[in-house]
């Protein structure tokens, strides 16, 4: 009975070979060791061509720049395609040695090595995968350079689940009872770490909706400042002016507001100075020299350009403010510093008076000396 199978197998495939092709169809039938060794050299053939002339004409077409995203992918699917053609042959060669064709554990195992050389490439990778899909092109990207951690994460994930999904179905497991337990078992964890997990879905909303990048000046609801220097998927650490390392949780950071310094159109933020003169002083002086301080400080940005504007009559002064822009949100409180010493001289030597609370007392009438004398007994 098992001859006849192998015969029927035998004829099926020799039916597909031209007519000129069928000697050698009847030889392999005969000496089927001679055929998994022609198998596997012809594999071995088209593996070693894919990868040493395939390849290398891939890497000619790529950009000027050997070193990028594009490159480093190109090189690391060398070997999992050497992998999946050389397995191929031999599960191929190994059908053809056994009776009744039917996949043992040898195969099993190589479609296992297929598989595995896939997941590790795929999970190693998936970086570099989504900087390829989203390098901008002239008029769009498809992926936000910022949501790149995160799909980074979940597509590990996917690939870790759906391999192991590959695996069971390989070697013949029912994968169903295996995702009950894991049900069961998920239910669990989540009542057990309910403020982690609260915390990692915080930190996957964070990187998703991405208010604020590394190294990005931010003011928190809660009272810190400071310039972010990692976004983790549990925590936020931030560098404050005081050289002080402040780690948030993600939740915490997640419901409340955030005053991104460095957000916006430009990195430049505006420092606003009040200045306040004299009644009767010559306004179109004054914004002459408030404007003449901000352009001889070098450390402001040239565009957009300083510039001052009257806000107002005060109780005592009128009311101007100098606009500025600086480069960095750590540098405000210095520059703030040599600005109002720089307009104060300026002012004084121009001879701008700057309104200060006085007060003027008015005696009407000094006590007589003589209502306080008593006449000696």
């Amino acid at each position: 009975m098992n001859s006849d199978n192998a015969e029927a197998q035998a004829g099926g495939w020799q039916a597909i070979l031209p007519e000129r092709l069928q000697p050698i169809a009847d030889l392999l039938q005969q000496y089927p060791l001679l055929g998994a060794a022609a198998i596997l050299l012809i594999t071995l053939i088209i593996a070693l061509i894919c990868r040493f002339v395939v390849f290398r004409q891939l890497r000619r077409w790529l950009p000027s720049d050997r070193t990028g995203p594009g490159a480093t992918l190109l090189v690391q699917l060398q070997r999992p395609v050497f992998t999946t053609i050389l397995c191929l042959g031999l599960i191929a060669a190994h059908k053809l040695l056994t009776a009744d064709g039917g996949v043992g554990v040898v195969s099993s195992l190589l479609s296992t090595v297929i598989l595995v050389s896939w997941i590790r490439m795929l999970f190693l990778q998936c970086g570099t995968l989504l900087q390829v899909i989203s390098k901008k092109s002239a008029r769009f990207s498809l992926i936000d350079q910022r949501a790149i951690p995160l799909l980074d994460l979940s597509c590990k994930l996917l690939v870790i689940l759906f391999g192991s999904y590959a695996l069971l179905l390989i070697w013949g497991i029912n994968p169903l009872g295996w995702l009950a337990s894991a049900g069961v078992i998920g239910i669990a964890v989540g009542f057990a770490a309910k403020d982690t997990l609260a915390n990692l879905f915080s930190g996957f909303f964070i990187l998703a909706d991405a208010p604020y990048k590394v190294g990005d000046y931010v003011n928190l609801d809660s009272g810190e400042r400071g310039r972010v220097t990692q976004i983790g998927l549990r925590s936020t650490r931030l560098m404050t002016r005081d050289d002080v390392e402040i780690t948030l949780p993600n939740s915490l950071i997640a419901n409340g507001k955030i005053i991104n310094e460095s957000g916006g159109p430009s990195a430049a933020i505006r420092v606003t100075i009040p200045v306040g003169v004299a009644y009767g002083s010559d306004v179109d002086e004054v914004c002459d020299i408030l404007l003449n301080v901000a352009l001889e400080h070098t450390e402001l940005v040239a565009s957009p350009e300083p510039r001052v504007r009257m806000r107002g009559f005060g109780a005592s002064s009128l009311d101007f403010e100098l606009l500025v822009w600086i480069e960095l949100p750590e540098d405000r409180g210095r520059i703030r510093h040599e600005l109002l010493l720089a307009i104060y001289k300026s002012l004084a030597a121009h001879r701008v008076e700057i309104p200060y609370a006085k007060s003027d007392v008015y005696i009407k009438e000094l006590p007589s000396l003589q209502a306080g004398r008593t006449e000696p007994q």
